[in-house]
């Protein structure tokens, strides 16, 4: 089973799919506090959470996008990225990105399940998708959209004294947002607030 310390040499792939099926849905006061108004139609969009066995431990995969590109140029995010039209559904859409970004194989992913819905600021409305890799892959990135590819233990993210909680004014109106801060490189946003969802799910939260 997961935790905070999880060694194991195999994740508990049942556990963690009835977790997700069941995770606890956003209380008020969650972060974050935006959520697209009624009479806007967010942009779909997908990502992929990687799990993946390494090291001894299981790590998140999260990828540093480039600086020039239009939407969270230089952030720190997770594959992904809008539905396309042909795209089935949103695990599809998530497998494809993952793919073209950073050259995982669909076939090498296990999906495990869902996070809630993440609104952003931007105009999006982002469908985490948590996925397996039980195997090793060779990384090869989009250079246009990925200027770094790392991981972080597992283990870090699910502890909830890594989760801070910030603020900041965009256009005269406070945002609430969090930040995991992990060996120099600042996770923040909607990823870290999507990883506080998978700690919800997969935590004692």
């Amino acid at each position: 089973m997961i935790s905070t310390g999880i060694p194991a040499p195999t994740l508990d792939t049942h556990w963690v799919r009835e977790r997700l099926a069941r995770a606890p849905a956003p209380r008020p006061g969650d972060l974050p506090l935006f959520r697209h108004p009624d009479h806007v139609a967010p942009v779909a969009a997908a990502v992929l959470v990687p799990l993946v066995w390494r090291e001894a431990e299981v790590r998140v995969l999260l990828t540093q996008r480039t600086a020039h590109l239009n939407d969270h140029a230089g952030q720190i995010s997770f594959p992904g990225g809008r539905v396309d039209e042909g795209d089935v559904d949103r695990v599809h859409t998530a497998l494809r990105e993952a793919e073209e970004e950073i050259g995982l194989p669909r076939d090498c992913v296990e999906i495990l399940g869902m996070l809630p819905d993440y609104d952003i600021m931007t105009g999006f409305r982002v469908t985490p998708v948590v996925g397996w890799i039980p195997q090793p892959f060779g990384v090869r990135t989009d250079a246009f959209e990925v200027a770094e590819v790392f991981e972080v233990p597992l283990a870090f993210l699910l502890d909830p004294a890594n989760h801070q909680r910030h603020c900041r004014v965009v256009g005269g109106t406070t945002r609430h947002y969090y930040a995991m801060p992990w060996q120099g490189r600042h996770i923040w946003g909607a990823t870290a607030g999507m990883l506080h969802h998978l700690y919800r799910a997969l935590g004692n939260a």
